[in-house]
């Protein structure tokens, strides 16, 4: 069933998020209901798409419905580890040096075309999004909660980009697309309605509080034995496929949670094996190599729900 017309949890907050959402990411209900789950499960994102497909709008749009504090960091190839964490400066006053911190302590970090910045410095977020906090100078600083990373990439057959390693793509919960909108969206697109221009209109219909009260009620549903034999089933025929990098304990877990998020928000009480076919696609995909999207449809074929 499409993400317009399932239910959605019943919290006028949660349905006016999905509605102002809407009117600017016109025409992919889906693809929203994905990034939020994703958020809900305290989960990275990652976007990968062509220039222009509305992945900085989307990762602009959840922080400011959301009141999550912002930060864009645009990578590029000539961007160090210290523009992301930060750097200590001399106080000849004080004589003393002070570390000033970097973007990367903001709630939600937008990481810009990551696959544009070399390896090192695109390694400057892996403790970040792992551990939750960042070692700069000799001393380890918490990161705030929430702390979200959502990164947009193009294409890895553009020019300029820099793969990103299957250590780092392993840290994103889930990977999504934005796809080119149908012609009757594209079409409001040019008359004005939706997209970036409008964002400036947009305030926040949620708390940094409501956030987390979601995210222990998604993390809460129920699961039975029977759906947890049927994600064992899914990782581990990823496993025992030739050629192909099987997902990780972490994937498993990701994949559970990806699917009590999704259940959530479908105002379910407890996880179907519907919900961890929704969201199947955006947790394997990235994490099974370079046919993982091919790979990932056909393991949920071959795969029999218990």
């Amino acid at each position: 069933m499409d993400a317009a017309v399932l239910p959605l949890q019943e919290d006028p907050r949660l349905e006016a998020l999905f509605r102002q959402a809407g009117n600017i990411i016109l025409g992919k209900p889906r693809i929203l209901r994905l990034a939020m789950a994703c958020l809900l499960s305290r989960g990275h994102l990652l976007i990968e798409d062509l220039p222009g497909m509305g992945k900085t709008t989307l990762a602009h749009l959840l922080a400011t419905l959301l009141g999550l504090d912002y930060q864009r960091i645009q990578f590029t190839s000539d961007l160090l580890p210290a523009d992301v964490i930060g750097v200590s400066v001399y106080d000849r006053a004080s004589e003393r040096f002070h570390f000033h911190p970097g973007p990367i302590f903001a709630q939600l970090i937008l990481a810009d075309e990551i696959n544009r910045a070399t390896p090192k410095t695109q390694s400057a977020l892996l403790e970040a999004m792992e551990e939750r906090q960042v070692t700069a100078e000799g001393e380890t600083r918490p990161r705030p909660d929430p702390f979200f990373v959502i990164a947009t990439q193009n294409p890895a057959h553009q020019v300029g980009t820099f793969p990103l390693p299957e250590s780092q793509l392993d840290r994103f919960l889930m990977r999504i697309s934005l796809g080119y909108p149908e012609a009757e969206m594209e079409r409001l697109l040019l008359k004005g309605m939706g997209g970036r221009e409008t964002l400036h209109k947009l305030r926040p219909v949620a708390t940094t509080a409501d956030l987390q009260r979601w995210q222990r009620q998604a993390a809460s549903v129920p699961v039975s034995e029977a759906l947890l034999d049927y994600v064992q089933a899914l990782v581990g025929e990823s496993r025992a496929r030739a050629g192909t990098t099987g997902l990780s304990p972490r994937a498993g877990l990701a994949l559970l949670s990806a699917a009590r998020s999704w259940a959530w928000l479908g105002n379910r009480r407890q996880v179907l094996p519907e919900d961890v076919q929704a969201v199947w696609p955006a947790v394997a995909a990235h994490r099974l190599g370079s046919e993982g999207g091919s790979q990932a449809a056909e393991i949920l074929r071959k795969v029999a729900i218990p």
